[in-house]
């Protein structure tokens, strides 16, 4: 896919996580509870997904919001020692353009409470995620710019959608984004949710009156796809232990973007993102494991027998 096109791009809000970790349980109001473990990492979203990508070897552009609080210090270091410099949609902006998030982990449970003064979203915003984005290979979208992938789509950059969860997600709120995307990758209740269905196979089938390749993650169980009216399901890599989901989607989808990036069938693609979503999940946080390129084509080539 690469031909003179020659990039992957993406904007989107870093997320900065505070991790507590090995609680025995979520402590009720009034009460006080120590950790085992804490760390501070970068969480999720589409520069989290970007950095894995490029850590696969693929050249990435991230436009995303900086300010000069300490977690955005924290964010460029992580951006550097990535090897990744990403482009500022809000230089000199004050308060905290970032998502803060910190997050309770419990043996069966993880637990969240987030603050953030937000990403501008202006025409200068705009204008700056199109200029770093003209003439992506594929570019992963963010739902607050649909005027600048309508821009991208005529020019003929791949586009591919992760809406998230939204308590109001639903075909009606997200049909502009979904006509214009080439692959939407919903987990099974994103899916089950925006189609109005009780299962991951009925949501393909109504997903397919929009995408010829529909993707669906089914957590544990794998990946549901579907391709010429045919559905398979793609299952997970027996050898990954987990340990912590956070960013277990964001890496899938770098996975993914490194097949469709180098031109290979939806299937493998797919195997691709559930090797590299399953390694995330070894590890606490949503960088810390990671694959290698070496790793990946490794990986791909021992488990070619879970394909359909």
């Amino acid at each position: 896919m690469g031909g003179s096109k020659t990039f992957v791009s993406g904007a989107g809000s870093v997320n900065i996580d505070l991790i507590f970790s090995g609680l025995p349980r979520v402590p009720e109001e009034g009460q006080e509870l120590y950790s085992q473990g804490f760390s501070m990492q970068m969480g999720g979203g589409i520069p989290a997904t970007l950095v894995n990508l490029g850590r696969l070897g693929v050249p990435v552009r991230i436009q995303t919001g900086l300010g000069e609080d300490l977690f955005s210090r924290f964010a460029v270091d992580a951006f550097q020692t990535a090897g990744v410099e990403p482009c500022n949609l809000c230089p000199g902006a004050a308060g905290i353009p970032l998502n803060i998030t910190a997050a309770m982990l419990t043996p069966g449970e993880r637990t969240f409470v987030s603050y953030s003064d937000g990403l501008p979203v202006t025409d200068d915003t705009r204008h700056r995620i199109y200029e770093a984005s003209r003439g992506a290979a594929i570019c992963a979208m963010d739902p607050r710019f649909p005027e600048v992938y309508a821009e991208l789509h005529r020019e003929g950059t791949v586009l591919t959608l992760d809406t998230g969860w939204d308590d109001e997600l639903s075909i009606e709120k997200y049909r502009p984004l979904l006509e214009l995307a080439d692959y939407y990758t919903p987990n099974q209740k994103e899916a089950m949710k925006i189609t109005r269905t009780a299962s991951p196979a009925a949501a393909a089938r109504v997903l397919a009156e929009f995408f010829p390749r529909v993707v669906v993650k089914l957590d544990a169980a794998g990946c549901l796809i579907e391709e010429n009216g045919v559905q398979s399901v793609i299952s997970v890599i027996p050898e990954y232990v987990h340990q912590d989901s956070t960013g277990a989607g964001d890496a899938f989808l770098a996975g993914f973007l490194y097949g469709l990036y180098h031109g290979r069938p939806l299937a493998e693609c797919v195997l691709y993102g559930n090797i590299t979503g399953g390694k995330c999940v070894t590890a606490v946080g949503c960088l810390t494991a990671y694959c290698t390129e070496e790793e990946l084509k490794e990986k791909a080539e021992r488990y070619r027998r879970l394909l359909p």
